[in-house]
């Protein structure tokens, strides 16, 4: 039982990280395209951010997964 109650605990936090995640995602990209710099300019950002927010979300998935595993 208490294996299935941490899978569960596991499955929810991974779908509000991920949430979590776009929503910011989505503020970041929105608050780079209203900066008045042309758009060759956002890109940098716009990418770093992306890789970013996406990379730490890929590494807490892991180590949920790995947690999840090993117990």
């Amino acid at each position: 039982m208490e294996n299935q109650q941490k899978q569960t605990i596991i499955l929810w936090t991974k779908r509000v990280l991920g949430l979590l995640a776009i929503l910011v995602w989505g503020y970041a990209i929105i608050t780079i395209s209203q900066s008045p710099a042309p758009f060759r300019e956002q890109v940098p950002y716009c990418m770093g951010s992306t890789m970013l927010i996406f990379g730490l979300l890929t590494m807490v998935y892991k180590g949920l997964e790995y947690w999840g595993e090993n117990t």
